[in-house]
């Protein structure tokens, strides 16, 4: 049984934001000030990726904890009610996620992630710069 009315669970999840989130925000602020350029939610590409630096040929994913099932995270907790509607959606997520990275690195891009509580982190952003910038081996 859901603690708060209906009325209120829908106007908490309406407020959840699917894109230009502050984690994403964060993370480009952090490539902008690297002087990186990048492209956001780009439609034409598997998943309509978060951040595409074409001129490197990556994409970066910044995934929220909680519905992308951060191993091990705080912020990936399961609801208590709806258990098993949680762990279907949650489940569907985590497959859908495999397929499109999987769709776009035989497009030939890499793929890069960086999760919600990391975005805060700048020696784990100032990791995700240089990861970009690094050309894969065969190059």
């Amino acid at each position: 049984m859901d603690t708060v009315s209906h009325a209120q669970r829908s106007r908490n999840m309406s407020r959840i934001r699917g894109k230009n989130t502050t984690a994403e925000r964060t993370v480009r602020s952090a490539l902008f000030k690297a002087g990186l350029h990048y492209r956001i939610n780009v439609a034409d590409l598997p998943g309509k990726p978060d951040i595409v630096l074409k001129k490197y040929s990556v994409v970066v994913f910044v995934h929220g904890c909680f519905w992308h099932r951060h191993p091990n995270c705080r912020f990936a907790y399961m609801p208590k009610t709806h258990v098993q509607f949680w762990q279907a959606k949650f489940d569907r997520n985590v497959e859908r996620d495999a397929q499109v990275m999987s769709q776009l690195e035989l497009l030939g891009w890499r793929c890069l992630t960086i999760w919600e509580c990391e975005s805060g982190n700048p020696e784990r952003l100032s990791e995700l710069v240089q990861s970009i910038k690094q050309k894969p081996p065969g190059c």
